[in-house]
């Protein structure tokens, strides 16, 4: 960001802008994007999402207009993150694998942070190297070469259309389904739970982690490598997430990673000047911050219907997105009020507790014949 404002004349208030768009562009794609996924499989929907990601990526690049900047990144590529997304690759995974489901779709969606602690890096060295506008070159090509590998080897059938036909019933309306999705209580639990997720992570940790680094007292360096490890503790953390959901009680799994995250964010108010406790909570946060996807995915398909996970599993991730967006803005406005992040931090504890008992709430085997009917 700060290159590109340098070389553009952007402030920061629009570049972040652009960002708070696409990710609201991403919430509103979400549901949509499951529903096609839902009816079409996931091998169409993966090819739409990359090829609109490359074509933003490019015009980015090209560009030198505000408004068209807005048009690529906050338009065309939101429209690829909303598509390319960890619930239209969970529901690819329910409808393509038989066996250890809870463990493969740990694996695809590692992919998310896996991208984050590899790719975000030799990005860098590109744009110290050269400039912002050949990173944004490499990812659009990046992508093209995926697209070229999801053309060639992903099954195009979404499943198997006979169990679906099955599970599902008779054809419904997109008003049918979402009248019975939001009807069933464990939609309700997920939807919050998942809610309070994005408001902890996305939105307050995301957008104020490293700034109360810096509040703390430390430099970049030993920033990037807590933030970095934290990353690659991620990407274990999901697999073993995946792993654990197919051999436990899985609102138990589900409610002891929402504890566990309270627990993190008390010992980063804890923190104070000391770099072990801080490479401590990186760690430990590393494990309990994206697992929550498989273990809900999971959920999502068993107590709601691999019938309409996509378009669930889509609303949900919508409520995540938004409350993303509730945690960044209340985030700041607790930093702006008290001059100091403790409320911002014990905000994040407490509402991670009540996710926590919320999904205990829930049984592990629930009768899907009648969930699916209701």
């Amino acid at each position: 960001m700060p290159v590109l404002e340098q070389d553009l004349g952007w402030s920061r208030s629009f570049t972040s802008g652009a960002a708070a768009l696409a990710l609201l562009v991403m919430a509103v794609i979400a549901p949509f994007g499951g529903r096609l996924v839902d009816k079409q499989g996931a091998r169409a929907i993966l090819l739409i999402g990359l090829g609109a990601l490359a074509i933003g990526c490019f015009l980015v690049a090209a560009t030198a207009n505000p408004i068209a900047f807005f048009v690529a990144f906050s338009g065309i590529a939101a429209i690829g993150f909303g598509l390319v997304a960890t619930h239209v690759v969970s529901t690819a995974v329910e409808q393509e694998v038989e066996t250890n489901r809870g463990l493969a779709t740990g694996i695809a969606t590692s992919g998310s942070t896996g991208g984050q602690f590899i790719f975000v890096p030799l990005l860098a060295v590109l744009i110290s190297a050269y400039d912002w506008r050949l990173a944004f070159v490499a990812l659009g090509i990046g992508t093209l070469v995926i697209m070229g590998c999801v053309f060639r080897w992903f099954p195009r059938g979404g499943g198997n259309p006979r169990d679906a036909a099955k599970e599902e019933g008779p054809r419904s309306t997109l008003r049918q389904d979402l009248l019975k999705i939001l009807k069933l209580p464990a939609f309700q639990i997920l939807f919050w739970s998942y809610f309070i997720c994005g408001y902890t992570f996305s939105g307050l940790f995301d957008m104020h982690f490293q700034p109360y680094e810096a509040f703390c007292g430390f430099w970049p360096v030993p920033s990037a490598s807590a933030y970095g490890l934290l990353s690659a503790i991620n990407l274990l953390g999901m697999i073993l997430a995946g792993w654990l959901t197919d051999r436990m009680n899985r609102p138990l799994l589900l409610g002891l990673i929402y504890l566990l995250r309270g627990v993190t964010f008390i010992i980063l108010l804890n923190v104070g000047t000391s770099f072990e406790t801080l490479i401590f909570f990186s760690i430990l946060f590393g494990l309990v911050d994206y697992s929550t996807v498989p273990v809900t995915a999971s959920l999502v398909a068993t107590h709601i219907g691999r019938g309409v996970m996509g378009l669930a599993f889509g609303l949900i991730s919508a409520g995540h997105q938004v409350g993303a967006a509730a945690g960044a803005y209340f985030g700041g406005v607790l930093y702006d009020l008290y001059a100091q992040y403790d409320w911002v931090w014990w905000s994040s504890v407490w509402l991670a507790v009540f996710a926590g008992i919320m999904v205990f709430a829930m049984k592990d085997k629930p009768q899907v014949r009648s969930v699916l009917s209701a």
